[in-house]
């Protein structure tokens, strides 16, 4: 009985740092997904936008 409980209680604490792993992982690739947003709206408002208004089609 005593071992079942040590058992039970080395798989709980295993599923938990698993379980937290699992979380820092995710809150890692939400982080670079959020600086990866930013960096391409910064490009965007640099863009002139007046640019590609105009087309001349005469040759």
């Amino acid at each position: 009985m005593d071992m079942a409980i040590a058992a039970l209680s080395v798989d709980m604490n295993t599923a938990k740092v698993q379980q937290e792993m699992g979380i820092s992982v995710l809150k890692m690739a939400m982080a670079a997904d959020s600086s990866l947003m930013e960096e391409a709206l910064e490009v965007v408002e640099s863009l002139d936008p007046n640019l590609g208004n105009n087309l001349d089609v005469t040759a």
